[in-house]
């Protein structure tokens, strides 16, 4: 028999969402459980077994796919300088292979980083994706069209104008989004 309810009531309380738990490597690089997950799926995609590293559960990945794993992050060498010293790093013994955790170091150092205005950068970018290169603001009509290109067809009208109006603080839907009220959703949501 299923334990009683306390409280009395009949209503259900909302599921929790699991929090990822951060990993010994996550913490010594001080990292999320979220950012080293984008980090070990990146990783992934170019991860190949190697005898010489038959303990390196995650497997490692050919040093000429380094690059292409922090594009794939968002944390492209900034020139080949850069990249070149990131490879002696990760590969000071030239096997031609680099590990996880060497990389996952690399990829927490540059996500460390990331300054504030490349950071702002970003945003401004996503604003101009929205708008379609204007200054804005951020209409429903834009919103109807992101909605339309992702396939969203289920996001009505009404779900469109609360998003605007939660943006802009209430300040009415013709008055759309500005680029400073998306900075500060995006800062909320931790997206930025």
């Amino acid at each position: 028999m299923p334990p009683k309810r306390r409280g009395g009531g009949t209503a259900t309380a909302a599921p929790k969402v699991k929090k990822g738990r951060q990993s010994k490597l996550a913490k010594e690089n001080d990292i999320t459980a979220e950012e080293e997950n984008e980090i070990k799926e990146a990783f992934h995609l170019f991860s190949t077994t190697n005898e010489e590293f038959e303990d390196e559960k995650e497997g490692v990945i050919r040093t000429e796919d380094v690059r292409r794993a922090l594009v794939a992050l968002g944390l492209p060498p900034s020139n080949p300088r850069e990249l070149s010293s990131i490879l002696s790093a990760l590969d000071p013994t030239h096997t031609g292979f680099v590990p996880y955790g060497p990389f996952l170091s690399i990829a927490a150092a540059k996500l460390h980083s990331r300054d504030a205005d490349a950071l702002s950068e970003e945003v401004d970018t996503a604003y101009r994706l929205f708008t379609r290169g204007t200054d804005g603001p951020i209409t429903l009509g834009h919103l109807r069209r992101i909605a339309r290109d992702l396939k969203e067809d289920s996001v009505g009208d009404d779900l469109l104008r609360d998003m605007i109006l939660e943006a802009n603080g209430g300040a009415g839907v013709q008055a759309g989004v500005t680029l400073e009220q998306f900075r500060d959703v995006m800062s909320r949501a931790g997206v930025f």
